[in-house]
């Protein structure tokens, strides 16, 4: 079968559903000229309907817009949005200390402390960007030192604000390795060749064989510290997008270095996620999941989610074009069968983000605390670009 005409009409559909509908939804609602920074508490026709700011999110559109400018076209607009954020962020996004604010208000006084070291994860990957695309040495600073604050915290990423009590049940999570995976290459133009080769070893490592449950081929969320498991709720927590965007960050790192055991380990990681999570009445992914089939303790396990879905639409499209895997391909239709038809608006620019088990629209807004300009823009250039490829025959 000639997939070719398939592949260039997928590519198109990503590209002019990236450049003429999701990316004029946020530069046009969200930004907060006054003040700097971004809205990202956007209704379903782009009105504000909160303007504080989260910092993760602040960054991120940051992120967004200097990758497109580094990797799509110099467009000056582009260039300038994500000035509005760094400059912004630069100026109130961090404490006396250098951590990262999670949430600011609207004129960017500190709101929620750094409990957590995402934010800071997120502006390492912005400011390299937003330097890769400025020429700006004062953001390659801002980038550097907020990587040192990943380093040194990644294995106590909430340090004094953690719940937890100390010694009992030091459970590690998955989101620290597989982000900093991530986050190492988007900065691997600003690095020495060894603390990228190390880092980059350290975190396929500790994602592969600690998370990854190597009889049941599943990522599990937390694991003890030499990655066993703890029965009880965080300790059996399955969360699919996860597992699955996690398998990508895999992907991208194996492709760079060759190494094709790597990444048909991952592949076949995915599509174990997709047989254990596809809702089989339903479709879709469910956002949580208990490994032994009890009932999870998040409320809202059923719930389909965006990013979960257009993660996989990714993964998906990565795999395929790597290994030109069947299986691939095949769950790839499925998941953007329903995906297009669930998630898209028809009437109004960018895309849903919450569903119930049934694929209703639970909250009609575009944006919110967990939903900015990250997830659906970055899957449709990263999607539009790997189906470009497939089209090219590479």
């Amino acid at each position: 079968m000639d997939l070719q005409p398939r592949f260039r009409e997928l590519a198109a559909l990503y590209r002019s559903t990236l450049l003429d509908n999701v990316l004029p939804f946020w530069e046009t609602h969200s930004i907060d000229r006054e003040f700097g920074g971004y809205f990202t508490c956007l209704d379903r026709s782009g009105k504000v309907y909160d303007t504080d700011k989260f910092v993760w999110l602040q960054n991120r559109q940051v992120w967004m817009f200097s990758v497109l400018c580094n990797r799509v076209e110099k467009r000056e607009t582009w260039l300038e949005i994500a000035k509005q954020g760094a400059v912004f962020l630069a100026d109130k996004g961090r404490d006396a200390e250098g951590n990262w604010y999670f949430s600011l208000d609207r004129a960017g006084n500190p709101l929620t402390q750094p409990y957590n070291i995402f934010s800071d994860c997120f502006a390492a990957m912005a400011f390299s960007q937003y330097a890769l695309a400025s020429g700006e040495d004062w953001a390659k600073e801002v980038a550097l030192q907020a990587y040192g604050n990943v380093l040194r915290r990644k294995d106590n990423p909430k340090g004094k604000y953690t719940k937890a009590y100390p010694g009992t049940r030091s459970l590690k999570s998955l989101a620290v390795p597989m982000i900093l995976a991530n986050l190492t290459l988007e900065m691997d133009w600003l690095l020495p060749k060894e603390t990228l080769d190390q880092v980059l070893d350290q975190t396929v490592a500790e994602v592969m064989t600690d998370f990854l449950d190597a009889d049941r081929g599943l990522m599990f969320e937390n694991v003890l510290p030499d990655g066993s498991h703890l029965d009880c709720f965080d300790g059996r927590l399955i969360n699919p997008g996860h597992g699955i965007e996690a398998m990508w960050f895999m992907m991208d790192i194996a492709d760079r270095r060759g190494d094709k055991d790597l990444i048909n380990k991952a592949i076949d990681v995915v599509l174990n996620i997709l047989n254990f999570a596809w809702d089989q009445e339903y479709g879709g992914l469910y956002y949580f999941m208990d490994s032994e089939g009890h009932p999870p303790q998040q409320l809202e396990w059923d719930q389909k989610l965006w990013w979960v879905h257009v993660e996989t639409l990714v993964a998906l499209a990565m795999g395929y074009r790597l290994t030109g895997r069947s299986e691939c391909w095949d769950w790839y239709e499925k998941v953007h069968a329903y995906s297009w038809s669930k998630f898209h608006d028809p009437e109004h620019p960018e895309w849903f983000g919450y569903l119930d088990r049934r694929g209703e629209v639970l909250l009609n807004a575009k944006g919110g605390k967990w939903k900015g300009c990250f997830h659906i823009p970055r899957s449709m250039l990263l999607c539009w670009k790997e189906f470009e490829r497939l089209a090219e025959g590479g």
